[in-house]
């Protein structure tokens, strides 16, 4: 068995091949309150401090913090009225000061302002107390159950994910010390082999037998060290049962109690200088360093349970998360995906520097030919085996060689290959379409508030081309980082920010009239744009680039170009037609532009800034 220092040493390089993995994989557990929530006491205690000196006092003028204390205690002192007037006093304090600030924290209109307003000032739980009060007709009863629901709430977030994640974190260390890449998917490994709830049970029955063990003082210290390899060993294998798993760790820890103890108060030195940083060095350094270090300590007492036959020890039958498998064992289980990987990529030759430009930076196309569908075709298949690739060459954990196979989600969409070129003919047909539910969209709005129908837009015909413009930027300026949603869904909120903002400030530089105003919404810039909508903005464009687009472009494909020229031709000539109207008489009126004095404050705020810049 190696020594203290050897395991050290290794869990060292093993932090260091996965450093921001495994920092973030604890900070996250400080967080749930899994392990090491002692690390975040200092930044608790400050946020503590902070509240307190921002909010002297406790009555109502004091911040949300104190206001929203006061509505709960009214709430649960059954003063319905009460609380209800209070929360709605705090609201309109928030309302009146981020007014007052005229910032980009307002939080006077817009969906997310509400929420925020309602959370913030109790109104959301003295509304859920109403209602309910008023089926049942008693404020006990209302309040025994919603005691009891949110007890089982609180209950049901532990079972299910805070207990659990120990596990998980354990898993993922495991396959750090053994591969170089360690897939953020993993996080969701016992829901892929369907052990998510055999797991917390089997944590659930750990923690159990702990409470009755520590009613007597040496048992609960003893047991502790008896059951420490609990997680460790269901992350290897989560089929076990609670009590298959309990008995195999006692048996491991059999003679090695006293040694994990003093292992643990090896790491006394980086407890102390976690309480020295106020948990800095605990979050960024010891705590990884300390979960990458038992899990060599597993790996070694692991060792030796195979070598001495323990009893349960062939339950821990996943080879492969400590030795890599050797390359025949590769070979042959993913065949198919080499077949892939081996395969040449389509060299398209297209007859012209522009059009290969176009198709290579921008995904822009003029014809779908045979060649290009085959370019889809081995796109969409390297898409399927992206995941893999890493288990091939080793890097990762080989998935298809757990022990428990893992169950792979069949999509019912196989034909929407994200990775495509579109021809222009799509994007002509996919602006028309964005631009038409763009419109309905903002129409529905409008309707749904009760203002009836509103003929949103500059334009006059169905269509808002802000929509379908974004769509198409979104689909083209962002081709090269569509294989990247994170990156692809941060890109397209900035694309679209920067879209919206000068789409308005051009308009009302030119027409002098406001289409939309965000003044008041919560994290808006100068009313032209806001959080709420660059969000909704950005998960729309996502679900354009990854579902929406490529259903378009396979329906549009199957419409032969003789009648597909004609259509475009027509929606261009009435779209042009309707665009020179609008530009010497836009639309206007209530419901539209009915945005005078915001517009006037900042038309005027541009044309000084405007003024500025020509003085300089």
């Amino acid at each position: 068995m190696k020594t203290r220092k050897e395991m050290k040493r290794a869990a060292r390089k093993s932090l260091k091949k996965h450093y921001l993995m495994f920092v973030a994989i604890c900070l996250i557990a400080a967080f749930l309150g899994s392990e090491f929530s002692s690390s975040l006491d200092a930044v608790k205690s400050y946020s503590q401090e902070r509240e307190i000196a921002d909010n002297p006092g406790t009555g109502l003028t004091t911040g949300s913090s104190a206001g929203l204390i006061d509505v709960i205690e009214e709430a649960i002192m059954g003063n319905e009225e009460a609380s209800r007037d209070l929360s709605q006093r705090i609201q309109e304090e928030k309302i009146e000061q981020s007014q007052e600030e005229d910032g980009p924290m307002g939080r006077s209109r817009g969906h997310l302002a509400k929420a925020v307003n309602g959370i913030t000032s109790g109104t959301l739980l003295v509304g859920l107390l109403s209602t309910v009060n008023s089926v049942i007709g008693s404020s006990n009863v209302t309040f025994a159950i919603l005691a009891i629901f949110a007890a089982l709430l609180i209950l049901s977030t532990w079972f299910f994910f805070c207990n659990i994640y120990i596990v998980v974190a354990r898993r993922m260390f495991l396959e750090g010390r053994c591969y170089e890449s360690v897939p953020i998917d993993r996080f969701l490994f016992l829901i892929r082999v369907k052990k998510w709830i055999k797991v917390s049970a089997t944590m659930f029955v750990e923690f159990f037998y702990l409470c009755l063990w520590s009613l007597t003082i040496i048992g609960g210290i003893i047991k502790v060290y008896s059951y420490y390899m609990v997680p460790y060993i269901i992350a290897e294998n989560p089929d076990l049962s609670p009590n298959q798993a309990i008995t195999l760790s006692r048996r491991m820890m059999q003679g090695h109690k006293w040694e994990c103890f003093i292992f643990e108060w090896s790491y006394a030195g980086w407890f102390l200088l976690g309480i020295v940083t106020f948990g800095l060095s605990a979050i960024l350094y010891s705590n990884p360093y300390q979960v990458a270090a038992f899990c060599e300590y597993y790996a070694e007492l692991r060792k030796e349970a195979k070598a001495k036959n323990l009893p349960g020890a062939e339950l821990l039958n996943d080879a492969y998360l400590f030795d890599p498998p050797a390359r025949s064992v590769i070979d042959a289980t993913y065949q198919d995906v080499i077949a892939i990987m081996e395969r040449p990529d389509e060299d398209i030759a297209y007859p012209g520097k522009v059009r290969r430009f176009l198709a290579n930076c921008f995904g822009v196309v003029f014809t779908n030919n045979p060649q290009e569908q085959a370019y889809e075709q081995h796109e969409a298949d390297k898409i399927r085996i992206k995941k893999l690739t890493d288990d091939v060459e080793g890097k990762s954990y080989p998935g298809r060689l757990f022990p428990i196979p893992e169950t792979e989600k069949r999509s019912r969409l196989e034909s929407l290959y994200y990775m495509r070129r579109y021809s222009i003919w799509s994007l002509i047909m996919m602006f028309f379409l964005f631009s038409f539910i763009g419109w309905i969209w903002e129409v529905s709005l409008h309707l749904i508030q009760g203002d009836g129908f509103v003929n949103r837009g500059v334009m006059y015909g169905p269509w808002l081309p802000i929509y379908g413009a974004g769509g198409i930027l979104i689909l083209t300026l962002l081709y090269k980082v569509r294989n990247r949603p994170a990156l692809a869904f941060g890109c397209a909120i900035l694309l679209c920010g920067v879209i919206e903002y000068f789409t308005s400030y051009f308009l009302e530089m030119l027409h002098g009239e406001v289409w939309w105003d965000y003044s008041g919404y919560f994290l808006n810039l100068n009313g032209r744009i806001c959080a709420e909508g660059l969000l909704i903005f950005g998960l729309g464009g996502m679900f354009v680039v990854y579902t929406l687009a490529p259903l378009i472009d396979n329906f549009v494909k199957r419409i032969r170009l003789r009648r597909l020229i004609p259509i475009s031709v027509l929606l261009i000539g009435l779209f042009l037609a309707d665009q020179i109207y609008s530009f010497q008489h836009p639309n206007t009126g209530k419901g539209i532009t009915d945005y005078d004095k915001n517009a006037l404050i900042r038309h005027n705020i541009d044309q000084y800034a405007k003024d500025k810049w020509h003085m300089m």
